[in-house]
């Protein structure tokens, strides 16, 4: 499939310990995370997730699977210590999440993201490499150019685990709070007109 190994390698091999593996325990990251350990056996890249501390129940059971089943330790950190308590997208994502990915990124020479150009407007022209501008560092989207059969295709030829929300219609899973069943990311912060949490809005170039 386009793009997947070549990018995955590409980031292990120009920055090896200084790369991050966002996850967020969804279909994207069962993917990544089984070609990263297939290239690398798990010991160059760093994985990463951010607990906000309103997490489905659902995902907490993944993060589990993810680690019996891939054989890795997933470092944590605690986002709802860097903000005020939930009372809306505007605090927990722009404050409390984007506070954690600053400290997951420090020291980091490249972050490896699962964002997908069929996600949504946002990244249609998402690309395999690119420059996060705002922190100074490469971002590399290796499933930029997947399509959710794509995606689906693999975890089944692998058997690999999967977040079970999925198979309740939610697309796009994030904080318990704030996400609903829908396409795309549409169930993502419903009932508002936000579409990214702010982890993914930076000034881009393409390297």
């Amino acid at each position: 499939m386009r793009g997947l190994g070549e990018t995955l390698r590409e980031a292990a091999r120009q920055h090896g310990e200084s790369a991050v593996l966002l996850c967020s325990f969804q279909k994207e990251e069962s993917v990544l995370l089984d070609e990263l350990l297939r290239l690398s056996g798990g010991d160059d890249v760093r994985v990463v997730t951010i607990d906000t501390g309103v997490l489905f129940p659902e995902t907490r059971e993944t993060w589990k699977a993810f680690e019996k089943h891939f054989g890795v330790e997933i470092e944590a950190l605690d986002a709802s210590r860097n903000g005020p308590s939930w009372t809306g997208p505007e605090d927990c994502c722009q404050v409390a999440k984007v506070a954690a990915l600053e400290k997951a990124l420090e020291g980091a020479e490249a972050w490896i993201t699962g964002i997908r150009r069929e996600q949504g407007p946002t990244r249609a022209e998402t690309e395999l490499v690119e420059t996060d501008a705002r922190r100074g560092i490469c971002k590399y989207n290796p499933l930029a150019f997947w399509t959710e059969e794509d995606l689906w295709r693999r975890i089944h030829e692998r058997g690999l685990p999967y977040h079970p929300l999925h198979d309740q219609g939610y697309s796009s899973i994030g904080c318990a709070t704030c996400t609903q069943p829908g396409d795309g990311r549409e169930g993502r912060w419903a009932g508002t007109d936000q579409t990214e949490c702010g982890i993914h809005v930076q000034d881009r170039e393409l390297t």
